[in-house]
């Protein structure tokens, strides 16, 4: 799993901020198929925003984004609302689809 720094945190927010969710986590949770989807997603773009489900709630929707992360060998960079944006580097992508950390 990726760990990332508070700052590279802020730059992945700031780049999420004009994306459109991708994904939806509904009532039935992380299923397998959901889990190849974020995969498929991270493996094209590096970075994506997932909605979570409405059943989750404060703390647990953190908590969430934390476990879908983990799952799918990403890395949240941030939950806002019921929003979650999900990083993985990809290093077989062209260069100027890459976004750089450094």
């Amino acid at each position: 799993m990726v760990s990332l720094t508070g700052k590279q945190k802020r730059y992945l927010r700031s780049i999420g901020q004009r994306l459109s969710a991708d994904i939806t986590v509904g009532k039935s949770g992380a299923t397998d198929a959901l889990l190849d989807h974020i995969r498929r997603l991270l493996e094209e773009r590096e970075l994506i925003k997932v909605r979570l489900s409405e059943e989750h709630t404060g703390n647990e929707r953190k908590q969430a984004a934390e476990e879908l992360a983990g799952m799918a060998d990403a890395a949240c960079a941030g939950v806002v609302g019921r929003t979650a944006l999900l990083y993985r580097p990809n290093e077989s992508l062209p260069k100027e689809k890459r976004i750089s950390l450094d």
